[in-house]
């Protein structure tokens, strides 16, 4: 089912806005944040990625703050399903339509507008269908409530058992050099259905940025803490590929971060990453990617260097596997 996709219409770039509250370090203060949003406005950001998880709200409630004056200018883009639980204190997925209607009010508020542009279905939950959780999408999208619906994290058949309910317009999946899992079915999905494929974590969750060389830096709550890439084990054999990927960087012509955004932005049309960071020179760095395009022959070198099968580790441990839908190599 092809669609018309807004998604389509806006930069090539957009800004994932998690690190600024969540996941990576410790958070930027309020007013930090408020302003890094917007700056990043200003240098030509204008696809702002949230979710209700990151910050247990307190990301949209940022987001809100910083650009409620501008909200016919953005397009605007949250996530239900995956949610800090009102008791638990604890990360829970949760997607039975009452759950995900009442989380769209509570974004609504915190992002201080009457309606979302895309979202999300943040995460599969194994105990609903997802004809179930799409079908309250619907409902909100007949509301007004939002515009367009997106999957977040699932495979090509899953895509394809939602579209049966409701045009979807993106699905959001981490895809980068060293995270291929979209090749295997969901990006020719993608094509075939006009469905844009999100890209989280194009930057290989900084990896591929070049600054990355020591994982005992990283403070304790970072989530790479508990990825096996970044593990004893795993990480001095990626670190081996990165002197050669920073060889090809300064052959383009191009920090090792924009040589990264170039590589996704040249796998399709329907390909729109979201890099993500809490500062403003690396959000300037990532937007001055878009128009880089790089030759034959350096995608070439990049894809023998950097893949499924040179980079050492599982993307995501046992628990966090457990949590997705997206097709595995084998």
């Amino acid at each position: 089912m092809k669609i018309a996709n807004p998604l389509f219409d806006q930069p090539g770039i957009g800004l994932g806005c998690m690190n600024l509250s969540h996941a990576y370090g410790s958070p930027l203060s309020e007013a930090d944040a408020v302003r890094a949003l917007q700056t990043a406005f200003d240098l030509g950001y204008r696809h702002f990625d949230t979710a209700t998880l990151y910050g247990g709200g307190a990301n949209e409630t940022l987001l809100g703050k910083a650009l409620h004056d501008k909200r016919q200018q953005l397009f605007l883009a949250s996530k239900c399903g995956m949610a800090i639980g009102r008791d638990s204190g604890k990360k829970e997925i949760d997607g039975r339509p009452a759950t995900l209607k009442r989380q769209c009010e509570d974004s609504l508020r915190r992002l201080q507008t009457d309606c979302l542009d895309l979202y999300y279905l943040h995460r599969l939950d194994p105990r609903v269908p997802v004809e179930e959780s799409v079908g309250a999408l619907a409902d909100l999208v007949r509301d007004g409530k939002i515009r367009a619906i997106g999957l977040s994290e699932v495979s090509a058949a899953t895509l394809a058992r939602a579209q049966a309910v409701h045009p979807i317009a993106a699905v959001q999946s981490e895809y980068s050099l060293w995270t291929r899992n979209p090749e295997i079915a969901l990006l020719d999905a993608c094509r075939a259905s006009s469905t844009a494929l999100v890209a989280f974590s194009p930057l290989a969750r900084g990896f591929l940025a070049g600054s990355l060389r020591d994982i005992g830096g990283l403070e304790p709550k970072d989530i790479r803490n508990n990825m096996p890439r970044f593990s004893a084990d795993h990480f001095p054999k990626n670190l081996a590929l990165l002197d050669e990927y920073q060889r090809l960087a300064r052959d383009a012509a191009c920090t090792p971060a924009q040589l990264a955004l170039a590589w996704v932005r040249s796998r399709g049309d329907v390909i729109l990453p979201i890099p993500g960071s809490r500062f403003v020179e690396h959000m300037r760095e990532n937007l001055a990617a878009e128009p880089l395009r790089l030759d034959a022959g350096t995608l070439a070198r990049l894809d023998g260097l950097i893949n499924q099968a040179t980079v050492s580790g599982p993307r995501y441990n046992t628990a966090q596997q457990a949590e997705i839908d997206t097709e595995e190599f084998g």
